[in-house]
């Protein structure tokens, strides 16, 4: 299954590496096409002024690779947040699969920050970490992950943001087999 550009009228592509410098990003975001197509069907789904805001999707290996060195060169995060850079096609990290986004909801086409912000990897970010806190994120949060299961994607509990559909950790909590290995865009 292709790797395919993210275009749709209700999801905003931020493309946050590019702009932000890392170096073997790219400007554009890609998904697989089912993965894509599942999360227009959930932006379609959504209350009218809201839609999703796209952080990140499908990435090269050597971006993955950038993102764990940066994140795990300062002692104290724990393992889990950033998947480690495996060449390994059998074990690749999930967002070189084109099966994972990071994402939030727009209001307006405004991004949101639910509770926290985007590769902010502190206690704020898990999941659950506002359900004891009654408030517009903690609804908010529960309305984007609703959303994204009922479109068939798992949530990684450390990150709000982070959803997939197709990779290994989404076969092993559903109970099937892995759609998705290594992929690269169409050139």
């Amino acid at each position: 299954e292709p790797l395919v550009q993210l275009a749709h009228r209700r999801i905003r592509v931020l493309s946050n590496y590019w702009h932000a410098g890392w170096e073997a990003s790219l400007p554009t975001t890609w998904l697989r096409a089912e993965a894509a197509d599942r999360l227009g069907h959930v932006a379609d789904r959504l209350p009218e002024r809201l839609g999703l805001a796209v952080f990140d999707a499908w990435r090269p290996l050597a971006l993955q690779a950038e993102l764990y060195h940066a994140a795990y060169d300062v002692p104290g995060l724990p393992d889990g947040y950033v998947a480690y850079p495996n060449p390994d096609p059998v074990a690749p990290p999930p967002h070189v699969t084109g099966g994972t986004v990071d994402l939030t909801l727009t209001l307006d086409g405004q991004p949101l920050a639910l509770g926290s912000g985007f590769d902010d990897f502190s206690a704020l970010a898990t999941t659950d970490a506002l359900e004891a806190t009654p408030g517009v994120s903690r609804e908010l949060r529960r309305l984007l992950y609703g959303a994204m299961r009922n479109g068939g994607f798992v949530v990684l509990h450390c990150e709000w943001w982070h959803f997939e559909f197709g990779t290994r950790r989404w076969a092993a909590i559903k109970g099937l087999t892995p759609h998705y290995g290594p992929t690269e865009p169409p050139q």
